[in-house]
């Protein structure tokens, strides 16, 4: 090896090690090869929410109020959450009164937020839905149909785990975050130490929680609809006028053990529709704290399929023709190749 090429070599080397002491390089190595970063629920789960600083911070309390199911689980481990949420619309002197009556009942077990759940809602008018969540394994089922296994979940169960016990944070949010709670000791609740606090109607201000900024609404080519005019005129024009009740929050854990509020919301007269006034209520409540449900899946469920066939389904076992092209072979798939014509009898 001449003298040029040794040096070509040792420059070769330093330039190598040079990068890869390159400050960069070393970062990235790091977040490769660190340790995996928990869940984002578990983070939270690990954050510390003083109750007795709910009424005098509206963070907390916020927090506190919109936590999630599976920030409950994390905190609490296995309990039975139940509650039944009643809407009753009245509009101008005369008309009936709609009202709408609704159950959930949610069973979390052990694991935390990966643990086994079963959560059931039902309400007055006869729909309703079910999902478990049993050894990773999901099922669904509509209130009278059978359940399906769920594969391709995508969510689907954890996000009906959050709706269903988040009765609180709905009502919160359709007040405009004006729940206001006031101190008035402790209590007992399932065994438990939990602070109480009175519920009252707050003033407009500051609710600890900054709104996302979300885009503009699509408007359709043909105008918006009667029914999407009244749901967006409520929305946007909706005014609390009055709430009361109580909340019990635990003071171990700061998860919400009971809730019963009672409150009103106008709705001015509007090119939608006349005035009209909501009444909810809401009664919730845990118990079975620390208790497996012994949750079992189901024995009788239909496989996950890539789309089920539906109303097709129906017509073919109650033995109803479909409705099929002129000249269309019963059966037949469309676009198949004709099948062979049939062999003549006489063999001619």
């Amino acid at each position: 090896m001449t003298r040029f090429h040794k040096f070509a070599a040792a420059a070769v080397l330093a330039l190598a090690t040079v990068g890869c002491q390159d400050p960069v390089d070393k970062a990235a190595k790091a977040r490769i090869f660190s340790p995996e970063d928990p869940p984002k629920v578990v983070a939270s789960a690990a954050e510390k929410l003083p109750p007795e600083d709910v009424a005098e911070n509206p963070r907390v309390a916020r927090r506190i109020l919109s936590m999630d199911a599976a920030e409950v689980t994390e905190r609490l481990g296995p309990h039975t959450y139940k509650a039944t949420v009643s809407y009753e619309w009245s509009g101008a002197q005369g008309t009936i009164p709609s009202k709408l009556t609704e159950t959930r009942t949610f069973r979390a077990g052990p694991g935390g937020v990966n643990g086994d759940f079963h959560g059931v809602l039902d309400n007055s008018r006869d729909q309703g839905l079910e999902v478990m969540r049993v050894g990773g394994q999901v099922y669904a089922r509509n209130r009278y149909g059978t359940f399906r296994q769920r594969l391709r979940d995508r969510g689907m169960a954890e996000r009906t785990r959050a709706e269903l016990t988040g009765a609180i944070r709905d009502v919160d949010s359709l007040f405009r975050g004006r729940l206001q709670l006031s101190p008035q000791g402790t209590v007992t609740h399932e065994g438990r130490t939990a602070w109480r606090y009175v519920v009252a109607l707050g003033p407009e201000g500051d609710t600890g929680v900054t709104p996302p900024a979300l885009p503009a609404l699509i408007e359709p080519k043909g105008g918006r609809d009667d029914t999407t005019k009244r749901r967006l005129a409520f929305f946007e024009n909706r005014t609390p006028k009055s709430l009361s009740g109580e909340v019990l929050v635990d003071s171990t854990t700061s998860v919400v053990l009971k809730v019963r509020l009672d409150g009103r919301i106008t709705v001015p007269a509007n090119d939608a529709g006349g005035a009209a006034e909501l009444r909810l209520v809401l009664d919730s409540a845990l118990s079975e704290i620390g208790q497996d449900p012994q949750l079992q899946s189901p024995t009788d469920f239909l496989p996950d399929v890539d789309k089920p066939q539906g109303i097709a389904d129906a017509l073919d076992r109650f033995g109803i023709p479909r409705n099929k092209p002129e000249g269309a072979t019963p059966g037949a798939t469309p676009g198949a190749a004709p099948p062979d014509e049939p062999a003549d009898e006489e063999g001619n």
